[in-house]
């Protein structure tokens, strides 16, 4: 339907953004045009995270022309190449979010933030 139709844009923009934040921690990590206490090297989940806009394009090829089959591969590889870099990451990151909580310390920043915290975030979104 068309309500649903733009809610799905919205999500696709959303995570375009997100997208664009992570590759640009990427290329400011890799570039070292930040200092790594201002702009963290990307975690090894984060790699294959950046497949993850695959399904944004193929959800974005589907609306002009209603086409039901690149949304269907979409949402299935949305699964495989979003969600399941963030559970991965996010197991991977809950000691390091423990030692956090418990000492009030964070090695790792994004912008100034705490990774864990934006890494948090983004499951959440």
């Amino acid at each position: 339907s068309v309500s649903l139709k733009s809610e799905i844009k919205k999500l696709i923009y959303t995570h375009v953004g997100i997208w664009l934040l992570l590759l640009a921690q990427m290329c400011v990590g890799h570039l070292k045009l930040l200092p790594h206490d201002q702009v963290a090297m990307p975690y090894q989940w984060e790699y294959p995270y950046l497949l993850s806009i695959l399904p944004s394009l193929l959800g974005l090829l589907s609306f002009p022309r209603n086409n039901i089959s690149y949304l269907v591969l979409s949402m299935i590889s949305t699964g495989l190449f979003s969600v399941a870099p963030l559970i991965y990451g996010a197991m991977e990151m809950f000691p390091m979010a423990q030692q956090l909580y418990r000492h009030g310390k964070a090695y790792r920043f994004i912008f100034g933030f705490s990774a864990v915290s934006v890494m948090y975030l983004v499951v959440v979104v």
